[in-house]
């Protein structure tokens, strides 16, 4: 592998001369610059990324920490967040948690040692105090759909999402509407079901406890809730899902039993994934800007790493819009 000492060597000049042409950090006459660079061209040499970061201390890198990169809405942000990196001139480490508090501390640790320049965390378990060696490193991060003290933070409308989820199927004449939740808690999944549980309430409905079922974000637990629901004594007319991979799990499990939807049962998701537009029929969905959500999420790191944003913590809060697709329809009689 050629070395800077390589190119020296055959310019003629000094290490340190070779550095200032590479990276413009001293006058050097043109006919030197000539020979370093035709030394540089002949050997194929490529300058270390990690030598100029330790001497630079700027890496171009930036982590990613996602709860599960099989998720397509995930797997979606991370494209965005790639895709504006990239653009930028950073690179991006992609680690999937799986939800663990464990592997999420592994790549902290992780990401510090490589010295990132910056981090995009997208967790559903992180406590507000693991943050803190990010801090003791004066390592830059933005949050995704939480809040941690000190830190930017990219939040989604789940409160209102919920309820223009409800207010779409009680304006299709629902009264029994099932809701299938997430496994996080007291924030993302449980803001959404807030909100359809208000415009229940709204519309002088009384929340029932049995129809609302636990998932865990996956196509398979959409199943399961579906098969839940469906076989209770007073059944649900309309299914709302807090998000589209479950709502395609019960789309699947409703095929499997031959029930046609939306003439004998209305099924609707969260998220707008890609996926969503292509099932039978397409599935109605709270739309969230997932490409923009990615790049802004970006955007916020990176303003933030170059010092252009105000110092005080940033708050962003992006609000989904309903979609109306084929999967939902006037509630049967």
């Amino acid at each position: 592998m050629t070395t800077i000492y390589d190119v020296a060597q055959a310019a003629g000049v000094s290490i340190s001369t070779v550095s200032h042409v590479l990276n413009g950090t001293r006058f050097v006459s043109e006919a030197t610059k000539a020979r370093v660079l035709q030394a540089v061209e002949q050997l194929g040499y490529r300058p270390s990324s990690l030598a100029r970061a330790l001497v630079r201390q700027v890496t171009h890198t930036v982590g990613l920490i996602v709860p599960d990169n099989v998720n397509p809405f995930f797997a979606e942000v991370a494209r965005g967040i790639e895709d504006c990196g990239l653009a930028a001139g950073y690179s991006v480490i992609l680690c999937n948690s799986d939800r663990s508090l464990s592997k999420e501390e592994i790549y902290l640790d992780m990401l510090i040692s490589k010295r990132v320049d910056g981090l995009v965390y997208m967790t559903v378990q992180t406590r507000g105090e693991m943050l803190q060696p990010l801090k003791d490193h004066n390592i830059h991060a933005v949050v995704f759909d939480r809040e941690y003290e000190g830190f930017d933070a990219l939040l989604l409308d789940n409160l209102g999402g919920g309820y223009d989820a409800a207010r779409h199927l009680l304006s299709l004449g629902h009264r029994r509407i099932a809701c299938i939740t997430g496994p996080d808690g007291p924030t993302r999944s449980q803001d959404r079901v807030t909100g359809y549980q208000r415009a229940l309430e709204e519309a002088g409905i009384v929340p029932d406890p049995e129809l609302v079922v636990a998932g865990d974000w996956t196509f398979e637990s959409g199943r399961r809730a579906a098969r839940h629901l469906l076989h209770l004594d007073d059944p649900p007319t309309a299914i709302f899902a807090c998000n589209d991979a479950m709502a395609v799990g019960v789309l699947s499990y409703l095929c499997s039993r031959g029930i046609r939807v939306p003439e004998e049962l209305s099924v609707m998701g969260y998220d707008n994934i890609a996926l969503s537009a292509y099932t039978c029929p397409p599935l109605t969905t709270m739309a969230t800007p997932i490409r923009e959500v990615g790049q802004c999420l970006c955007e916020l790191l990176l303003g933030r790493i170059a010092g252009q944003l105000p110092p005080e913590p940033q708050r962003v809060v992006i609000r989904s819009e309903l979609l109306v697709r084929g999967s939902t329809g006037p509630a049967r009689a």
